[in-house]
């Protein structure tokens, strides 16, 4: 006789602090390079230019990290569309960790270019696997506690990214530190592959009750992965013929060059106009990222609070998505001019605050909008045209701002503030599934 299988209680909060784990991993992998290149990189490979043509070669490596981020975005949309949650975020998260290990050869600035768009690429796969998951694993009214967690875990690695990396760049050469957070990727591996065995429908270790209050909570039809069905993704002309589609795009594409202002940006700001050494970026760089931590959580809470009011989806999304792009659009403009480095980086967890409260339902709408094997899709459209327009933003900020002009870049920001709002409002018109 089989031995009856152990049933898990609250199976999709595991595997949404997996997703969100590996967020955190993304971060600190991410945001090595960053910290390493103000306190030993950029003085090694070129010591013979100054801070204004440092800060340039780095510009223009961080824009083709963030073009190679765009293209893998929509890539690996696909990619979760078609092979799944299990393998995709495999892909993902084991390419990426190669890729940060790479780092520990790269002696030029093609050699930093090839790993760093390595990096990007395989990176990006963690937010459409992220949106994918989320709308395979929760029912509709806690997707946006879901995608709080996985946002949380991403501010979080942001937030510790920047005083572990210092703390070990104050130790052990640039190298060592690749190696080590490279190596973090791979152990991650072991428990995806030991709980994500299936999704919900025909997991082993989910009880009938949970997975039927996710089944049952889910407004759009899920095609699980492995499950037998006519449907498949839309193309990508079909999707774009849609207003709404546009709309989830142009808010993308405005609202996350805010967000890479300060993942790429931060150290070199308080090198720059703080004249700032490794110790004080250890000491001072987390703190705008403890905001946007604090705003994931926020941003979720509140739409569930929302939902528990009786409130629609529609409701719920814009005012939690207005709520936050009127906490950053003063912010903004306020940074502009902080006057010191503690003001300036406590502006910056408001900025970051009201942007995650913004971001999490933003992410939402792909799965609110669409269903099935087309939600990946649209959400890599979306993030790859908004890593577009961060290059772009980053490109501009190395290559034609001086080493200490950051105001304007912040005046931009409320501009981009101002674009999302309209974006949401006028072409998504009510937030329901699209009659396709």
């Amino acid at each position: 006789m089989a031995k009856a299988v152990k049933k898990t209680k609250g199976l999709r909060w595991w595997v949404i602090t997996l997703i969100a784990l590996a967020a955190v991993i993304n971060y600190i992998d991410r945001q090595a390079f960053s910290v390493l290149w103000e306190s030993h990189i950029g003085d090694e490979l070129y010591p013979d230019l100054d801070a204004a043509g440092r800060k340039a070669i780095y510009g223009e490596i961080g824009f083709y990290f963030i073009i190679a981020y765009a293209l893998g975005q929509a890539i690996f949309g696909r990619i979760f569309d078609k092979l799944g949650t299990k393998l995709g975020f495999a892909l993902s998260i084991g390419f990426w960790s190669l890729a940060t290990i790479l780092h520990t050869v790269a002696k030029s600035f093609m050699g930093f270019v090839s790993v760093r768009m390595l990096l990007g690429a395989s990176e990006a796969g963690n937010w459409p696997g992220a949106a994918k998951g989320n709308a395979e694993w929760f029912p509709t009214d806690e997707r946006a506690v879901a995608q709080g967690i996985f946002n949380f875990g991403a501010s979080f690695g942001a937030m510790i990214s920047i005083p572990v990396i210092g703390m070990l760049a104050q130790r052990l050469h640039w190298q060592v530190v690749f190696l080590i957070v490279g190596l973090i990727g791979f152990l991650w591996l072991i428990p995806w592959f030991i709980i994500v065995k299936s999704p919900p429908k025909n997991h082993p270790w989910i009880s009938d009750e949970e997975r039927d209050y996710i089944m049952k909570g889910q407004k759009n039809e899920i095609v699980q992965e492995g499950e037998s069905s006519a449907e498949k993704s839309l193309s990508y002309a079909k999707i774009l013929s849609y207003k709404e589609s546009w709309g989830v795009i142009i808010a993308s594409a405005a609202i996350d060059p805010i967000w890479w202002i300060f993942v790429i940006w931060v150290p070199n700001y308080l090198v720059s106009v703080f004249d700032m050494d490794i110790a004080g970026i250890t000491k001072y760089g987390w703190v705008p990222f403890l905001g946007a931590m604090i705003g994931a959580w926020f941003g979720g809470l509140l739409a569930k609070y929302l939902f528990n009011k009786g409130w629609d989806v529609n409701k719920v999304r814009k005012w939690t998505i207005g709520i936050g792009c009127s906490i950053m659009l003063p912010a903004l403009l306020a940074l502009s001019n902080p006057g010191n480095a503690l003001i300036a980086v406590l502006i910056m967890a408001v900025i970051l605050f009201g942007f995650q409260t913004a971001i999490g339902n933003i992410q939402t709408l792909p799965s609110d909008l669409l269903k099935g094997k087309s939600v990946g899709t649209l959400s890599g459209l979306a993030g790859m045209c908004a890593k577009f327009a961060a290059a772009g933003l980053t490109w501009y900020i190395g290559k034609k701002m001086g080493v200490d002009s950051y105001g304007f870049v912040f005046v931009i920001g409320a501009g981009l503030v101002l674009v999302v709002i309209s974006s949401i409002w006028l072409l998504i018109p009510k937030v329901k599934p699209i009659e396709v």
